[in-house]
């Protein structure tokens, strides 16, 4: 399968009690914050959809949810300037470098059965005309006529 995407045991203790504790849903005990964090790690990891997060950090929905809970509620923005704090560092100089941001093989984009690219010459050929001469048969009529 790979390797796992999760946090150490260091970095959890540090990390987890900055989760809000989840209650259980009906009759259920809520899973692990560990468990649905290692997760949204491995999503934001990956950039796969929700659909493909492999079974061992729960079900995709339930990972889904909570991680729509928590950006909703503010819990990754509050996570990010304690942790600021603790390092000591300036949060304004944090920023997102997309070239680390990978997007999944169905976000590409291209169709299916296209074999190869149309050049411009070929393109124009195969476009219909955008005026109709024959339409006019004398050219243009004068006002006066």
């Amino acid at each position: 399968m790979g390797e796992r995407i999760g946090v150490s045991d260091d970095e959890w203790e540090l990390i987890g009690p900055l989760l809000p504790s989840e209650r259980g849903r009906g009759c259920r005990p809520a899973q692990d914050n560990r468990r649905y964090f290692e997760g949204m790690m491995w999503i934001a990891r990956t950039g796969a959809q929700w659909r493909h997060l492999p079974d061992e950090y729960g079900k995709w929905n339930s990972v889904f949810r909570r991680y729509r809970r928590w950006v909703t509620t503010g819990v990754f923005d509050a996570m990010l300037e304690t942790l600021a704090e603790l390092a000591g560092r300036d949060i304004a100089a944090d920023m997102i470098d997309s070239t680390v941001v990978r997007a999944h093989h169905c976000a590409v984009g291209i169709k299916r059965g296209l074999s190869k690219q149309r050049g411009s010459a070929d393109r124009e050929e195969a476009s219909p005309p955008s005026s109709t001469p024959d339409a006019t048969p004398g050219g243009f009529r004068s006002a006066s006529c």
